[in-house]
C-alpha cells in the first residue's frame, strides 16, 4: 500500500518534499484513473547540493534543473505505478498554479505570489505525481498570511516592482540592470526573502543567483 511517509521517504534523499496533494476530480484535467494528485518541489536548503552534483548539472547541456526533475521524478512515478506531470515543457500545459491553491497549503499572497504554509514565497513545484490510489492527507494548515504582521511582502520590492497592485516586469527587468539590483540577483527577490516563512525555507545563495539569471537572462 502507497502511503504519504512512505513516498515523502523517498522524496528526502533527493533533495525534494511533497508540498500538497489533494483527491483528484473530473474538472482538474489529471489522467484518467487519477485519484490523488501530489505536488513536488524542492525541500529548502538541501535540494540544490543534490541537483548540482547530478550528471544532469555537470554535462553542460541546457536545461539542467527541468532535465534532472523529469529523470528524478519520472523515475519515482514508474516505481509507483503513477504518473509524472511537470510545469514545464508541454504541450500539454499543465494548471500548476491551480493545482497548487486546490491543495489548501498554497494560497494568493498580498503580492499575488503564491504562498506556502512551510516554504513561505520561495514555494515552486518541479513536478507532480498522479497517483492511482487514494492517499490519506493531513487536512491543510490556515494560510501563513492571516497571521502575518506588517506584511513584509507589500513594501520589500525596492523599485516597488512587486506590490499588492501586481507585478510591474518591466520595472522589476530595469532594476536588476542597476547596481542596486545587484542583491536581488545575487540573493534572490527581495519580496520573497521578506516573508516571515519563507526564512524558514531559505534557498542557498547559489541556487537564488542561479534562477534570477534565467530569469534574467
Amino acid at each position: 500500500m502507497t502511503t504519504l511517509a512512505g513516498i515523502e521517504g523517498r522524496l528526502a534523499p533527493q533533495g525534494l518534499a511533497i508540498l500538497g496533494g489533494f483527491a483528484a476530480a473530473p474538472e482538474d484535467g489529471l489522467p484518467s484513473g487519477t485519484l490523488t494528485l501530489l505536488m513536488i518541489g524542492p525541500d529548502g536548503p538541501g535540494f540544490w547540493p543534490v541537483l548540482t552534483a547530478s550528471d544532469e548539472w555537470q554535462d553542460g547541456r541546457p536545461d539542467p534543473v527541468d532535465r534532472w526533475s523529469r529523470r528524478v521524478i519520472g523515475r519515482l512515478a514508474c516505481e509507483l505505478g503513477a504518473k509524472a506531470l511537470f510545469p514545464f515543457g508541454g504541450p500539454p500545459h499543465h494548471p500548476f498554479f491551480t493545482w497548487a491553491t486546490r491543495t489548501g497549503r498554497c494560497h494568493q499572497s498580498p503580492v499575488q505570489l503564491l504562498v506556502h504554509d512551510q516554504a513561505g514565497l520561495w514555494v515552486s513545484f518541479r513536478g507532480a505525481l498522479a497517483l492511482k490510489e487514494l492517499i490519506d492527507l493531513p487536512p491543510p494548515p490556515p494560510s501563513p498570511c492571516d497571521s502575518c504582521e506588517g506584511m513584509p511582502c507589500l513594501t520589500a520590492c525596492p523599485p516597488l516592482a512587486l506590490t499588492g497592485a501586481g507585478y510591474d516586469v518591466p520595472a522589476c527587468r530595469a532594476f536588476l540592470d542597476t547596481q542596486a539590483g545587484g542583491d536581488c540577483m545575487a540573493n534572490g527577490c527581495a519580496v520573497r526573502r521578506a516573508c516571515p516563512v519563507s526564512v524558514g525555507h531559505a534557498r542557498m545563495r547559489e541556487q537564488s543567483a542561479y534562477h534570477m539569471g534565467q530569469f534574467h537572462r
